[in-house]
């Protein structure tokens, strides 16, 4: 049994979510260069380089790369043989949080009520995942949302007979949908199966795996290939100002379901597709 205290939860929760809306993570990076380059539209290849010149000012001045520096979403990996002291788990995310906004001078963005909307001046309460793995160790991912690429977000409750080619025409549907909305050149999310809230959280979770990564699922694996260029082909591209570029990635995760059912949710995220990963 291994023991962490909360102390290092909270410093290294804030430093993800400071390093995270400062930093392009390395994959997103290397996909952001490659679109300058491949970029066939001279005015798509403009809002590029504008892009890339943004993100150099944010990390020379320390400015966050976008000014909606998102709702904190943190996914937490733990191992069953750690032991955690010194306070909840879940409050020492929070407070990792509460310092990195406050302290890092990020935008707050968080409502206490859904309806009230009354400012909680701090970006918290983050929105926190767990799974128990094995092991000794927890590994954190930070990924804050912006909510211009979020409030593009779709499920479809398909039915099994809409088939792979149902689902295909779902991803475009939400990605047409959201056009300029989400800040292209966009990083699309996509969850099939399980159920209504599963298949969500796959898509959510599918925005932080590197983007160079693909499934090991072969069909899989070239469905994303296979959306990816049609996605490009819609003519969408930087800024929704036209191109070749309408997004950098598609992700997708799967997981089985019910035989009644087909579950496909897409949550798409724009350019900067922030997140940031440590292992304690």
């Amino acid at each position: 049994m291994r023991t962490v205290h909360v102390d290092e939860i909270i410093k290294n929760v804030k430093e993800m979510c400071i390093e995270a809306n400062h930093f392009l993570s390395e994959d997103v990076d290397a996909a952001l260069s490659c679109a300058q380059k491949s970029e066939k539209s001279p005015l798509g290849k403009q809002i590029l380089n504008q892009l890339r010149e943004n993100l150099e000012i944010a990390g020379d001045d320390m400015i966050p790369i976008c000014q909606d520096t998102g709702m904190a979403v943190v996914f937490l990996e733990v191992g069953q043989e750690v032991h955690v002291e010194g306070g909840l788990l879940t409050d020492a995310v929070n407070e990792g949080v509460r310092q990195g906004y406050v302290e890092g001078f990020l935008r707050k963005s968080v409502v206490k009520d859904p309806f009230i909307r009354e400012n909680t001046k701090d970006n918290t309460p983050a929105v926190i995942h767990y799974d128990i793995v094995a092991g000794d160790k927890v590994k954190i991912t930070v990924a804050p949302k912006g909510f211009g690429s979020e409030n593009m977000s779709r499920v479809f409750m398909l039915k099994p007979a809409d088939g792979m080619q149902g689902v295909k025409e779902a991803i475009l549907t939400a990605v047409k949908d959201a056009g300029p909305n989400a800040c292209p050149p966009m990083v699309v999310g996509v969850g099939i199966g399980g159920t209504f809230e599963k298949c969500a959280l796959m898509a959510k979770q599918a925005l932080t795996r590197p983007l160079n990564i693909r499934s090991q699922i072969p069909y899989v694996k070239e469905m994303g290939e296979e959306l990816l260029e049609q996605i490009n082909k819609s003519g969408i591209g930087p800024g929704g100002l036209g191109g070749s570029t309408t997004a950098l990635a598609v992700n997708i995760n799967t997981y089985p379901t019910h035989i009644a059912g087909l579950p496909v949710a897409i949550n798409i995220c724009c350019h900067v597709n922030r997140h940031c990963v440590r292992e304690i």
